[in-house]
């Protein structure tokens, strides 16, 4: 069985850096990712990807990517669920990131158009 994925796409906001209780670092993000058609009226749609990253990953993403940026990621697809309030599952499908490669910023910001991966 093959569970892999590799998407570039920019970020739909800044990187909340969270700790799990045993002190393992974790950020949800969501990329957005442009399709290779346009619609019927010319534009190009873009698709929204929840994706987890954990421990030095996450943490250099919290640091040195902003909204807008452009980052790749490698990882596998993952669909969880569980009971919200009203007691209905609510099932959620994401990526959990194995890499995470810092291409460029929105508007360059007067850094390198590419970035090296920063560590795992």
């Amino acid at each position: 069985m093959i569970n892999q994925v590799t998407l570039v796409g920019r970020l739909t906001k800044d990187p909340e850096l969270r700790y799990t209780p045993d002190g393992k670092a974790v950020s949800n993000i969501t990329l957005a990712v442009n399709r290779n058609f346009r619609n019927t009226v010319g534009n190009y749609e873009a698709d929204f990807v929840q994706c987890i990253i954990w421990k030095k990953s996450a943490e250099n993403t919290a640091q040195y990517c902003k909204k807008g940026a452009i980052i790749g990621i490698t990882g596998r697809i993952q669909t969880r669920r569980y009971e919200n309030q009203e007691g209905k599952y609510v099932y959620v499908t994401e990526v959990v990131t194995e890499r995470v490669q810092f291409i460029g910023t929105k508007q360059n910001e007067g850094k390198p158009k590419d970035f090296e991966h920063i560590g795992l």
